[in-house]
């Protein structure tokens, strides 16, 4: 099932109490694919890099079955480049350095060749380049993700409402979805964000797992304990391209279906994590993500008695 994923690929220098990468591949284009192609080949990719974006980066991306037609390369300048160090307990960081250099002037566009998806996926970006997407789409998708943030809230409002009214999915942490809506409560949270237009809203909450809400339906998914977490950087790009990738293999975007989507893309968030970048992404293997989910499974599986009266004294 053919899924347009859309987003930047870039380079990152990323600073934890672990260590440092230096200049290293990354940008929610890159993890998206990486994750999403466990399940589906020939993942259409659209973004824009600049002339020092290596052409090993994109050969390994191609075999891997990620469709590189949609890729623009401005020979003349430099990719978008961001550095941040994060705080010991990994959940906050400081931006150190951001240089937008080809993204200032990103207009991404749709291929004849990409037409037809049945899936889209719309990584953090400014909201009326993703209003864009969908507007060259010559036939709607089945199903329309869409990842966003607190900068374009503060900063393009106007335009974030306009393109939530035509996706299916918000994908947003628990301090966007309470500054989106204006409501402290998650469950209030999520009432008030479907009212603008998606029918499903995923809570991202990192360490502490994520929350999928479908009109009154509520669905909460773990994230597994892991012994060390080295760079988080991608975690949600990959938690994302793992969600998109499972619901384009089995091409069912029931809520039940979504339920497993999570735990999929937490699995592949939490290989994510061990390394720097992209390292570890590229390094799985379906036997890695099977033992991984069935960590998953014993992490929330349990046997339970209820009685069949109440107490009574």
């Amino acid at each position: 099932m053919s899924v347009i994923v859309v987003g930047t690929m870039a380079f990152d220098a990323i600073e934890t109490p672990f260590g440092k990468s230096g200049q290293i591949v990354g940008g929610s284009a890159t993890y998206l694919a990486w994750a999403a192609t466990n399940f589906v080949h020939n993942l259409k990719q659209v973004s824009v890099i600049g002339n020092d974006f290596p052409q090993e980066e994109l050969d390994a991306l191609a075999k891997r079955g990620v469709m590189l037609d949609g890729v623009e390369r401005k020979k003349d300048e430099k990719s978008f480049f961001w550095a941040g160090r994060y705080h010991l307990d990994m959940n906050t960081r400081d931006t150190l350095d951001t240089q937008l250099n080809v993204l200032a002037n990103f207009d991404p566009k749709i291929p004849d060749s990409y037409q037809g998806a049945e899936f889209l996926m719309l990584g953090n970006l400014m909201p009326k380049l993703q209003m864009s997407v969908i507007n060259q789409l010559k036939t709607r998708p089945k199903l329309i993700v869409l990842d966003t943030m607190n900068f374009w809230m503060d900063t393009a409002m106007s335009d974030l409402e306009k393109v939530l009214q035509q996706v299916d999915v918000l994908m947003v942490n628990d301090s966007e979805a309470r500054q989106l809506s204006g409501q402290f409560s998650l469950v209030k949270a999520a009432k008030e964000i479907q009212k603008m237009g998606p029918k499903f809203l995923v809570i991202k909450k990192g360490e502490h797992g994520a929350l999928l809400f479908h009109e009154n339906k509520v669905f909460y998914a773990p994230a597994l304990p892991l012994e060390d977490v080295f760079d988080p950087t991608g975690a949600g790009d990959t938690f994302a391209g793992g969600f998109i990738g499972h619901l384009a293999a089995t091409k069912d975007i029931s809520f039940e279906n979504m339920k497993t989507a999570i735990i999929k893309g937490s699995a592949l968030a939490s290989f994510c994590v061990e390394k720097f970048g992209t390292s570890r992404m590229k390094e799985i293997t379906q036997n890695d993500i099977e033992d991984r989910m069935r960590q998953f499974v014993d992490l929330v599986n349990f046997d339970i008695e209820l009685a069949n009266s109440a107490v009574t004294s």
